[in-house]
Protein backbone atom coordinates (compact mmCIF):
# COMPACT_ATOMS: atom_id res chain seq x y z
CA UNK A 1 0.00 0.00 0.00
CA UNK A 2 1.38 3.37 -1.01
CA UNK A 3 1.12 6.09 1.64
CA UNK A 4 1.82 9.79 1.18
CA UNK A 5 2.83 12.31 3.84
CA UNK A 6 0.10 14.65 5.05
CA UNK A 7 -0.59 16.96 7.97
CA UNK A 8 -3.31 16.20 10.47
CA UNK A 9 -5.03 19.46 9.51
CA UNK A 10 -5.18 18.61 5.80
CA UNK A 11 -6.17 15.02 6.49
CA UNK A 12 -9.01 16.16 8.75
CA UNK A 13 -10.28 18.77 6.29
CA UNK A 14 -10.15 16.36 3.35
CA UNK A 15 -12.04 13.66 5.23
CA UNK A 16 -14.62 16.13 6.54
CA UNK A 17 -15.26 17.39 2.99
CA UNK A 18 -15.66 13.80 1.82
CA UNK A 19 -18.16 13.07 4.59
CA UNK A 20 -20.42 15.88 3.40
CA UNK A 21 -21.15 13.86 0.25
CA UNK A 22 -21.03 10.39 1.78
CA UNK A 23 -23.91 8.14 0.76
CA UNK A 24 -24.93 5.46 3.24
CA UNK A 25 -24.96 1.88 2.11
CA UNK A 26 -28.48 1.12 3.33
CA UNK A 27 -30.24 4.43 2.75
CA UNK A 28 -29.96 5.54 6.38
CA UNK A 29 -29.95 9.35 6.83
CA UNK A 30 -27.06 9.01 9.30
CA UNK A 31 -23.57 8.23 7.94
CA UNK A 32 -21.63 5.95 10.29
CA UNK A 33 -17.86 6.32 10.39
CA UNK A 34 -15.24 4.18 12.11
CA UNK A 35 -11.99 5.59 13.44
CA UNK A 36 -10.32 2.28 14.20
CA UNK A 37 -7.03 1.59 15.93
CA UNK A 38 -5.21 1.30 19.22
CA UNK A 39 -5.64 4.15 21.65
CA UNK A 40 -1.89 4.77 21.34
CA UNK A 41 -2.50 5.87 17.75
CA UNK A 42 -4.72 8.78 18.79
CA UNK A 43 -8.04 7.57 17.39
CA UNK A 44 -10.00 9.61 19.91
CA UNK A 45 -8.12 12.75 18.97
CA UNK A 46 -8.74 12.17 15.26
CA UNK A 47 -12.45 11.61 15.88
CA UNK A 48 -12.58 14.88 17.84
CA UNK A 49 -10.79 16.73 15.02
CA UNK A 50 -13.28 15.38 12.50
CA UNK A 51 -16.18 16.42 14.73
CA UNK A 52 -14.89 19.98 14.93
CA UNK A 53 -14.40 20.11 11.16
CA UNK A 54 -17.92 18.83 10.53
CA UNK A 55 -19.43 21.43 12.86
CA UNK A 56 -17.64 24.16 10.91
CA UNK A 57 -19.29 22.74 7.77
CA UNK A 58 -22.76 22.80 9.29
CA UNK A 59 -23.09 19.08 10.03
CA UNK A 60 -23.87 17.62 13.44
CA UNK A 61 -21.36 14.99 14.62
CA UNK A 62 -21.69 12.53 17.46
CA UNK A 63 -18.44 11.10 18.82
CA UNK A 64 -18.78 7.76 20.60
CA UNK A 65 -15.84 5.86 22.10
CA UNK A 66 -15.92 2.13 22.67
CA UNK A 67 -14.38 2.68 26.12
CA UNK A 68 -17.89 3.76 27.14
CA UNK A 69 -19.20 0.33 26.16
CA UNK A 70 -16.91 -1.92 28.16
CA UNK A 71 -18.46 -4.91 29.89
CA UNK A 72 -18.58 -4.95 33.72
CA UNK A 73 -15.34 -5.86 35.46
CA UNK A 74 -16.77 -9.21 36.59
CA UNK A 75 -17.00 -10.22 32.92
CA UNK A 76 -13.83 -8.52 31.63
CA UNK A 77 -11.66 -10.03 34.36
CA UNK A 78 -13.37 -13.41 34.66
CA UNK A 79 -10.16 -15.12 33.49
CA UNK A 80 -7.73 -12.66 35.04
CA UNK A 81 -6.80 -9.04 34.54
CA UNK A 82 -4.47 -9.70 31.61
CA UNK A 83 -6.26 -12.35 29.57
CA UNK A 84 -5.58 -11.60 25.90
CA UNK A 85 -8.47 -13.70 24.59
CA UNK A 86 -10.92 -11.89 26.87
CA UNK A 87 -9.61 -8.51 25.70
CA UNK A 88 -9.87 -9.50 22.05
CA UNK A 89 -13.37 -10.94 22.12
CA UNK A 90 -15.02 -10.09 25.41
CA UNK A 91 -14.10 -6.69 26.82
CA UNK A 92 -16.34 -4.56 24.62
CA UNK A 93 -20.11 -4.90 24.71
CA UNK A 94 -20.75 -5.24 21.00
CA UNK A 95 -24.37 -6.20 21.64
CA UNK A 96 -24.97 -2.89 23.40
CA UNK A 97 -23.28 -1.01 20.55
CA UNK A 98 -25.63 -2.69 18.07
CA UNK A 99 -28.65 -1.97 20.27
CA UNK A 100 -27.89 1.54 21.52
CA UNK A 101 -25.81 3.05 18.71
CA UNK A 102 -26.30 1.30 15.38
CA UNK A 103 -29.92 0.20 15.79
CA UNK A 104 -31.31 3.75 16.20
CA UNK A 105 -29.35 4.85 13.11
CA UNK A 106 -30.81 2.23 10.77
CA UNK A 107 -33.24 3.36 8.06
CA UNK A 108 -36.45 4.28 9.85
CA UNK A 109 -34.63 4.51 13.19
CA UNK A 110 -35.23 7.12 15.86
CA UNK A 111 -31.77 8.70 15.79
CA UNK A 112 -31.71 8.52 19.62
CA UNK A 113 -28.27 7.20 20.49
CA UNK A 114 -26.82 6.36 23.89
CA UNK A 115 -23.32 7.89 23.84
CA UNK A 116 -21.96 5.64 26.59
CA UNK A 117 -23.22 2.87 28.83
CA UNK A 118 -20.60 1.83 31.37
CA UNK A 119 -18.06 3.71 33.48
CA UNK A 120 -15.08 1.34 33.78
CA UNK A 121 -13.49 3.33 36.61
CA UNK A 122 -16.58 3.22 38.83
CA UNK A 123 -17.71 -0.11 37.30
CA UNK A 124 -21.31 0.99 37.02
CA UNK A 125 -23.75 2.34 34.48
CA UNK A 126 -23.08 5.92 33.40
CA UNK A 127 -26.79 6.86 33.23
CA UNK A 128 -25.96 9.28 30.40
CA UNK A 129 -28.99 10.72 28.59
CA UNK A 130 -29.78 9.75 25.04
CA UNK A 131 -28.64 12.10 22.29
CA UNK A 132 -30.85 12.69 19.27
CA UNK A 133 -28.79 12.87 16.08
CA UNK A 134 -30.66 14.84 13.38
CA UNK A 135 -30.89 13.44 9.85
CA UNK A 136 -27.59 14.11 8.13
CA UNK A 137 -25.73 13.94 11.42
CA UNK A 138 -22.60 11.80 11.40
CA UNK A 139 -21.67 9.08 13.88
CA UNK A 140 -17.92 8.94 14.61
CA UNK A 141 -17.18 5.73 16.52
CA UNK A 142 -13.59 5.37 17.67
CA UNK A 143 -11.78 2.55 19.39
CA UNK A 144 -9.73 -0.62 18.87
CA UNK A 145 -10.69 -3.80 17.01
CA UNK A 146 -13.71 -2.20 15.31
CA UNK A 147 -13.50 -3.79 11.89
CA UNK A 148 -14.05 -7.40 12.91
CA UNK A 149 -17.68 -7.15 14.05
CA UNK A 150 -19.57 -6.42 10.80
CA UNK A 151 -20.72 -3.04 12.07
CA UNK A 152 -22.48 -1.15 9.23
CA UNK A 153 -19.89 1.55 8.68
CA UNK A 154 -20.27 3.74 5.61
CA UNK A 155 -16.64 4.82 5.83
CA UNK A 156 -13.81 3.38 7.87
CA UNK A 157 -10.48 4.94 8.84
CA UNK A 158 -7.79 2.69 10.28
CA UNK A 159 -4.99 4.37 12.23
CA UNK A 160 -2.05 2.01 11.85
CA UNK A 161 1.07 1.73 13.99
CA UNK A 162 4.01 -0.56 13.23
CA UNK A 163 4.57 -3.21 15.93
CA UNK A 164 7.56 -1.26 17.23
CA UNK A 165 5.70 2.04 17.39
CA UNK A 166 2.69 0.39 19.02
CA UNK A 167 4.90 -1.08 21.72
CA UNK A 168 6.74 2.20 22.33
CA UNK A 169 3.56 4.25 22.58
CA UNK A 170 1.50 1.80 24.63
CA UNK A 171 1.77 2.35 28.41
CA UNK A 172 3.73 -0.42 30.07
CA UNK A 173 0.76 -1.64 32.10
CA UNK A 174 -1.24 -2.11 28.87
CA UNK A 175 1.41 -3.92 26.81
CA UNK A 176 -0.13 -7.27 27.65
CA UNK A 177 -2.83 -6.36 25.07
CA UNK A 178 -0.31 -6.28 22.19
CA UNK A 179 -0.86 -9.92 21.14
CA UNK A 180 -4.55 -9.07 20.62
CA UNK A 181 -3.56 -6.42 18.08
CA UNK A 182 -1.25 -8.90 16.33
CA UNK A 183 -4.18 -11.30 16.06
CA UNK A 184 -6.43 -8.51 14.80
CA UNK A 185 -3.98 -7.73 12.01
CA UNK A 186 -3.97 -11.38 10.94
CA UNK A 187 -7.67 -12.19 11.29
CA UNK A 188 -9.41 -8.92 10.41
CA UNK A 189 -6.84 -7.32 8.06
CA UNK A 190 -7.92 -3.80 9.06
CA UNK A 191 -5.51 -2.08 6.67
CA UNK A 192 -6.92 -4.07 3.77
CA UNK A 193 -10.53 -3.62 4.84
CA UNK A 194 -10.51 0.10 5.74
CA UNK A 195 -11.42 2.81 3.23
CA UNK A 196 -8.62 5.03 4.55
CA UNK A 197 -5.37 4.01 6.24
CA UNK A 198 -3.40 6.50 8.31
CA UNK A 199 0.15 5.61 9.35
CA UNK A 200 0.94 7.35 12.63
CA UNK A 201 4.26 5.90 13.78
CA UNK A 202 5.50 9.48 14.21
CA UNK A 203 2.52 11.44 15.54
CA UNK A 204 4.01 14.66 14.17
CA UNK A 205 4.26 13.35 10.61
CA UNK A 206 1.36 11.10 9.57
CA UNK A 207 0.97 9.51 6.16
CA UNK A 208 -2.17 8.18 4.54
CA UNK A 209 -3.56 6.19 1.66
CA UNK A 210 -5.58 9.10 0.24
CA UNK A 211 -9.20 10.20 0.25
CA UNK A 212 -11.77 7.52 -0.59
CA UNK A 213 -13.58 7.82 -3.90
CA UNK A 214 -17.15 9.10 -3.83
CA UNK A 215 -19.85 6.48 -4.29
Amino acid sequence: MRLEPITWERLTDTLADRLLDLKTGDGSPWPRVAVDGARAGGTGELAARLADALRLRGRTPLVVGTEGFLRPASLRFEYGHQDVEAYYSGWFDTGALWREVFGPLEPGGTGRVLPDLWDPAADRATRSPYVELPPGGVLLLHGPLLLGHWFPFDLSVHVRLSPGALRRRTPEDERWTLPAFERYETEADPAGRADVVVRADDPRHPAWSGAPAAT
